[in-house]
């Protein structure tokens, strides 16, 4: 072939391939720095198509956010357990296949695994409050603040509920001053209609006057120690800051024993001036966690306007915030700094821009959908989606998203003893569905 021909070969390759890749970058709908990125590094379409809020960060590496949209090919049936629940926020499933379901108003009922739902349990009574303790011997709570993101939230069962039938929950406490998380533990009746020996076992300090940003889910890891995720309480200026500040609680992930004392193997439980209670710090408003088959510890935390992060915690570390961030202030304008990565603060797993705005999250090992064992789940509030991610060596490989359709604000998603999910509802007519392997 003679030089001119392999000239204008060469050119029409060239002109060929910059077409096709303006014809995809118009399809996709992408503008951002971020998603182009993403979407070069893999030969997928990407979950996310619309414009990323804060258009000009990219992502450390390839994968970070905008992973390839999959389907399982998994056919399930919704049924609709029960109905009328005020703004649930959680739900743990029992031993006998039974449901404990908190409301954010303040109370706990137990919804039957044929969807009776329960009076309120008692022993949720206001009392006296107490010091930072807040043990009661009469049992009852201090007043919980059920106003904006405030109020009766997570729910778990101790390791050994069989035996001790204990359970824990987190609340927004009432306080002088203000208001600020807080867990307590109690002893459920044989018939499962009070709670007795309820005492605080945690409250997150400094107290704050606001109704914004209280975290919290509670999660036991393989070693039997409680972790509780808080939130920065949400003020850019006083708040804010104190999720990077060892003598704060807020903005932290914070690991104690069940009788809410602090173990000793805590990283900062010797450091002076450090809360021994801190696991780790860097955190914006947690509100979803999850071990997985590896006894390690997920979670997801909501961004601002962009920015929602899945991490995979490790003792000890910083994850950023808010020094480092995906994503803007709600105004459209930068977060202070405007930087995405710094040596020393660690990068999220994944993120998403736009956001899902999680809340819940399972790490699904059950028999009953064997194509998702391994995947992990997350309720999506104003996505109105459950989203389910693919895991692989510790990225995400994957991403798909499910009831968009039932176009309901997805508050917890748990998996049931018999590899069911269930799922609650945001919304003041709250619903738990049941999700199986279709018939």
């Amino acid at each position: 072939m003679k030089k001119n021909q392999i000239a204008t070969v060469l050119t029409f390759i060239l002109m060929t391939i910059s077409v096709a890749c303006a014809q995809n970058k118009k399809e996709s709908g992408k503008t951002s720095t971020a998603s182009t990125t993403s979407t070069q590094s893999t030969s997928c379409a990407p979950i996310e198509t619309g414009t990323a809020n804060a258009q000009g960060q990219k992502p450390a590496f390839p994968g970070q956010t905008r992973a390839c949209a999959v389907k399982s090919g998994v056919a399930f049936d919704v049924t609709v357990l029960a109905k009328g629940l005020d703004r649930p926020w959680a739900v743990e499933p029992l031993p006998n296949g039974d449901f404990l379901i908190t409301e954010k108003s303040g109370q706990m009922r137990i919804v039957s695994a044929n969807g009776r739902i329960g009076q309120p349990i008692g022993g949720l009574l206001p009392v006296e409050q107490g010091g930072v303790s807040g043990a009661s011997e009469q049992g009852g709570l201090p007043p919980i603040t059920a106003r904006g993101q405030g109020g009766l939230l997570d729910v778990a069962l101790s390791p050994n509920f069989a035996s001790d039938r204990t359970i824990f929950w987190s609340f927004s406490e009432q306080r002088e001053g203000g208001s600020g998380t807080s867990v307590a533990r109690g002893v459920l009746t044989a018939d499962s209609r009070n709670l007795e020996q309820v005492r605080v076992i945690f409250r997150a300090l400094p107290t704050y006057d606001n109704s914004l940003h209280f975290g919290s889910r509670l999660a036991f890891g393989p070693e039997g120690k409680l972790y509780i995720t808080l939130g920065d309480r949400f003020d850019k200026t006083t708040t804010r800051p104190q999720a990077q500040q060892l003598g704060s609680h807020l903005g932290k992930i914070i690991r104690i024993n069940p009788d809410g004392s602090v173990p000793t193997d805590n990283p900062f439980a010797k450091q002076s001036g450090a809360l021994p209670e801190i696991w780790s710090l860097g955190h914006r408003n947690l509100q979803s966690s999850t071990f997985d088959d590896q006894g390690r510890l997920w979670t997801v935390e909501h961004g601002a306007k962009g920015g929602d992060e899945l991490n995979l915690i490790e003792k000890g570390k910083n994850y950023g915030w808010a020094i480092i961030s995906y994503g803007e202030e709600y105004s459209g304008e930068p977060i202070p700094g405007n930087i995405t990565a710094r040596e020393g603060l660690e990068q999220p797993v994944y993120y998403w821009d736009p956001v899902i705005a999680p809340s819940g999250m399972q790490f699904y090992t059950g028999s009953a959908f064997p194509a998702w064992r391994n995947s992990i789940f997350i309720g999506g509030l104003a996505s109105q989606k459950l989203v389910r991610l693919v895991i692989k060596d510790n990225r995400v490989v994957g991403e798909e998203h499910l009831l968009g359709e039932r176009r309901q604000r997805i508050r917890d998603v748990r998996q049931g003893i018999d590899g069911a999910l269930y799922v609650v509802t945001d919304q003041a007519n709250g619903e738990l569905w049941k999700i199986t392997p279709k018939r």
